[in-house]
């Protein structure tokens, strides 16, 4: 009997991602959680509070911070029919990756109208390996949405901006 060497396969190394998020994947939200709320404003009060349904929620974690991307889907009856999707550009960390900046585009489901410039800032509440838990908000006059997107709400809802809030727990899907 003699013996054989045989050469072992060299596995490529794990890719890291930024430090402040979890490990590189797609990340999802489903609807039991994650919750939005939008709020109309006119001045100092509220004329509108209706929850939303997020359709869909992802954050897709790739291993530089510029490549990552979060996108909500959102639909209810606070938006008339009408669905708003939220999609960064890039995730910027603050405060020692306690804060996440996304800066991203507020627009709305027909493609051939443009977008809206927003900033979604949230706060890292919980972070783990495969896990992430954030919640935040983000605000844009109501003006420029309309006149760019054609997004209106009621006649009896008037708002001069407006106001997404969003608390949502990412896990990868095994």
């Amino acid at each position: 009997m003699t013996t054989r060497t045989v050469p072992t396969a060299t596995l490529p190394p794990v890719p890291e991602g930024p430090a402040w998020l979890p490990g590189p994947g797609t990340y999802m939200a489903t609807g039991d959680r994650c919750v939005v709320e939008l709020t109309a404003r006119l001045g100092p009060l509220v004329t509108l509070r209706r929850r939303l349904t997020a359709d869909e929620a992802a954050l897709t974690v790739a291993p530089t911070a510029v490549d990552c991307v979060l996108s909500l889907k959102l639909t209810g009856a606070a938006l008339g029919g009408e669905a708003l999707s939220f999609v960064s550009t890039a995730v910027e960390p603050e405060a020692e990756g306690s804060r996440l900046r996304l800066p991203g585009e507020l627009a709305t489901a027909d493609p051939t109208v443009p977008a809206v410039p927003a900033t979604l800032t949230l706060r890292v509440v919980e972070r783990t390996d495969d896990s992430l838990l954030v919640l935040g908000t983000t605000r844009v006059p109501y003006g420029p949405l309309r006149r760019s997107t054609g997004f209106t709400l009621s006649r009896i809802r008037p708002a001069d901006r407006l106001r997404l809030l969003v608390a949502a727990e990412f896990t990868c899907p095994v």
